[in-house]
């Protein structure tokens, strides 16, 4: 993690191709994505019920929150290394939508006025605006457990240990030592809270646990489901590992770049609030130097798995040059 930055233009607003995605595979790559993504939302809805009951209130903030769209980045690398193990595309989907609640529901807690004060949210108001604060507090806790729920369901694994397992990968994945850890450690830093100063280790870390930790757990959920050897999950964990933070990157690179019609989300709210990001600590062509760099690094943990892996390479492609 030692690159040094790039010679990519200042005025560059979008990162150049890392080693040239063939047209083929990155035609491959958007139509399985959308597949995915119909096919998620489908789960979801079926998984989210239209409420009929004096609830139902927050029954319909967490399917607008849920049904609301989105890259769908996380699902989709659920079941694209379930299918590397042969595991039922339909337990896939299941797994990949109790995740997309996780994530949705932080989406949902981040927003909040408490949080990072969002009023746009893949280009809709945030749940928070649309309903209320108090609603959506309510919808992100119960997308949090409906998750749970379903992950214990048969539905997602015949075999009781391979469920116990995605709860608990999942439950560390999501909790203090992941993902609210790493929120917990950005807004200690952005609120000046305790004594934490923000070098390129620092924020590594802090967005290994804040955004990583999910994306591992997309790319382990499959070998779990799978039950592969030790060494096929190590290589996707590495992979997810140099992917999470290509992400991040990224993020940082179009936070500062990219508009709200773009996004669907606010831009240059970061920078607004003095956070320290990628891009502040690099400067815009070094952040997307790191970015390409990882995103190779991603590709290389692969090598085992063959064409069959080829999707997921095109992803690590795709998290460092897409332009939303």
């Amino acid at each position: 993690m030692t690159a040094d930055p790039g010679t990519l233009s200042e005025t560059t607003t979008r990162p150049r191709a890392v080693t040239g995605l063939s047209d083929a595979l990155a035609h491959a790559l958007k139509a399985a994505m959308a597949e995915t993504s119909e096919a998620v939302g489908t789960r979801l809805s079926e998984l989210l019920p239209p409420p009929d009951a004096p609830e139902a209130r927050v029954l319909e903030a967490m399917r607008y929150a849920a049904m609301g769209g989105g890259k769908r980045l996380r699902p989709f690398l659920v079941v694209r290394s379930a299918a590397l193990f042969n595991v039922s595309p339909s337990a896939a989907l299941t797994v990949a939508a109790a995740l997309e609640m996780v994530h949705t529901y932080s989406l949902v807690h981040d927003d909040l006025p408490a949080m990072d004060d969002d009023d746009l949210r893949r280009g809709r108001p945030t749940c928070h605006r649309q309903f209320d604060e108090a609603t959506a507090i309510l919808a992100g806790d119960a997308l949090l457990t409906r998750a749970f729920e379903i992950l214990a369901d048969p539905a997602s694994h015949a075999d009781p240990a391979v469920r116990c397992e995605l709860v608990r990968e999942l439950a560390e994945a999501a909790g203090a030592r992941g993902m609210v850890g790493g929120q917990m450690v950005d807004l200690m830093v952005e609120r000046g809270i305790g004594d934490l100063s923000m070098d390129v280790a620092a924020i590594t870390r802090m967005h290994q646990l804040k955004t990583g930790r999910l994306i591992s757990f997309a790319c382990l959920a499959g070998p779990i489901m799978g039950k592969a050897p030790a060494r096929m999950r190590a290589c996707l964990q590495a992979y997810a590992r140099d992917l999470g933070l290509a992400f991040q990157i990224a993020d940082d690179v179009l936070d500062e770049t990219g508009s709200a019609q773009d996004l669907g989300k606010t831009p240059g709210k970061d920078a607004a609030a003095g956070k320290t990001t990628f891009v502040t600590l690099l400067g815009l062509d070094g952040a997307r130097e790191r970015a390409r760099l990882l995103s190779d690094q991603a590709v290389g943990h692969l090598e085992v798995f063959g064409p069959e892996a080829d999707l997921l390479r095109a992803v690590a492609r795709y998290v460092v040059e897409r332009d939303r």
